[in-house]
């Protein structure tokens, strides 16, 4: 019998199709490297130009399967102390205090040195055991019996060192710790891992070995227009297909840093909330901000405003 997860993950049509119920559109490709990631138990590391939906997809897939999503955003200098676990130094220190009162106690019996060092370091090993270690997300995910979704997000912030940290978790689902030892997925379902990259840098080539690679590009006018719909279904059809027009027309352009999904959906929430029916010139200068997040950008695109609003007039019209 198959569990509501098998049966949430059994076609990669029933993944799509779950998600657009989550209004989480996605292509076929996509789906395919869920359902792929899940039935041959593999990470995924999903790249592309930031908003256009890799750390949704994580959030989303986590909301489908009714699990737990444990984030590690990763940033530059991250190290096994944030991400995979760290001793509970003040629970240590507390119980120091407690072995130092208790001292005489402890020693009772023991003869000569040897008898007594032996009789200490009984209790340094407790120290340095599962009582005394706070997991990171990382080692969390391994402890979830019940399965859950790791999102790893935006790797390539993080420095090369840490790669190396992940490759035993990704090709095994494990970790070694020294004090302890080996570290195992604690159930049957093993974490199901998403990686996120927004290409700053290259990722190495034993990172990349242990994952499924997908790469989310910016949307079609056709896919972006559902994606609005979904996330935005009070938006009228004709303002909704002007602003995925314009949206299309500004990626074309030379501009530092050109919108993205998220900032097409926060575009459209705009419009409607300044009761817009239809775009023109000065509405779009209003509220190029939204969209536009470099000040060059929104100039370079006020000089030919006028032209690229005709445009997305002239499409829809």
């Amino acid at each position: 019998m198959q569990s509501k997860t098998e049966e949430k993950l059994s076609s990669v049509e029933t993944i799509q199709q779950n998600f657009e119920s989550l209004d989480y559109i996605c292509n076929l490709q996509i789906a395919t490297a869920v359902y792929l990631a899940y039935h041959l138990g593999k990470p995924i590391l999903i790249e592309g130009p930031p908003g256009v939906g890799k750390t949704e997809l994580a959030k989303t897939c986590a909301e489908m399967l009714d699990l737990e999503c444990i984030r590690l955003q990763c940033y530059e200098g991250l190290d096994e102390s944030k991400a995979i676990y760290e001793w509970k130094y003040g629970k240590q220190l507390l119980y120091t205090q407690v072995l130092k009162e208790t001292l005489s106690e402890i020693l009772d019996g023991a003869v000569g040195l040897t008898q007594s060092v032996d009789k200490l370091h009984e209790f340094g090993d407790i120290f340095f055991s599962e009582d005394f270690l706070e997991p990171r997300p990382l080692l969390k995910a391994l402890k979830k019996k019940e399965g859950c979704v790791l999102l790893i997000d935006e790797i390539d912030k993080s420095d090369h060192e840490f790669e190396s940290l992940l490759l035993e978790m990704l090709s095994d689902y494990q970790l070694s710790i020294p004090e302890i030892g080996t570290v195992k997925a604690a159930g049957e379902t093993k974490p199901l891992v998403f990686l996120t990259s927004n290409n700053t840098r290259e990722i190495s080539d034993a990172l990349k070995r242990r994952c499924l690679h997908l790469y989310i590009p910016f949307p079609d006018a056709k896919l972006e227009r559902q994606i609005v719909q979904a996330r935005v279904p009070e938006i009228a059809e004709n303002l909704r297909n002007q602003l995925v027009t314009f949206i299309q027309e500004l990626r074309t352009m030379d501009l530092k840093k050109v919108p993205a999904i998220s900032e097409t959906i926060d575009w459209a929430r705009t419009l409607i909330l300044l009761h817009s029916e239809s775009l023109d010139a000065d509405l779009v200068k209003q509220t190029l901000n939204v969209i536009l997040k470099f000040q060059e950008d929104i100039e370079t695109v006020e000089a030919d405003l006028q032209n690229v609003t005709n445009k997305a007039l002239k499409e829809t019209a």
